[in-house]
């Protein structure tokens, strides 16, 4: 929409060139696999992604702990950078269980049905995983990344052989 002012200048509406512009700065997230039912599925590798994620939440506690103490200002940098980075790996973790693994591997069984007992059991395995990296966000203690990583392995069997 245009609007054409005395002087003959263009005014573009705001609303128009406001979305244009989130639209193209907005960052393009592809890691999640697709929810289009294309049946192709990596299982072992998005067990081993949750596994490496959970190295780099170690790493980054451990790091975290050491510079604990710097007040200078490459250590507080230093820092703030491996907080941020535990922080996004414990985030991947958290989407990649409930966008893969809830919404796509896992299906429904009805109460009352065969397999509902497993089915529960499955959910709750997913669940935890999902709790123990929300635990590694908010804390640096590493036993916080050891339960974590013993979570996801609660979760391989259902999908490693």
């Amino acid at each position: 929409m245009t609007r054409y002012c005395g002087a003959g200048v263009t005014v573009f509406c705001l609303m128009s060139l406001s979305a244009v512009m989130v639209w193209t700065a907005a960052p393009a997230r592809v890691d999640a696999h697709c929810q289009v039912p294309c049946g192709i599925y990596d299982d072992a590798a998005r067990i081993a992604r949750l596994r490496e994620d959970t190295a780099t939440i170690a790493k980054a506690m451990k790091n975290i702990n050491a510079l604990a103490g710097a007040h200078d200002a490459q250590g507080m940098n230093q820092f703030t950078r491996w907080v941020t980075t535990k922080e996004a790996h414990a985030s991947h973790i958290i989407e990649r269980v409930a966008n893969y693994f809830l919404a796509q591997r896992i299906k429904p069984v009805a109460s009352g049905a065969d397999g509902r007992a497993a089915y529960l059991e499955k959910l709750a395995n997913h669940h935890a995983v999902i709790a123990a990296a929300m635990k590694a966000k908010q804390h640096a203690d590493p036993k916080y990344a050891d339960a974590l990583m013993h979570a996801i392995d609660g979760i391989a069997g259902y999908y490693t052989k």
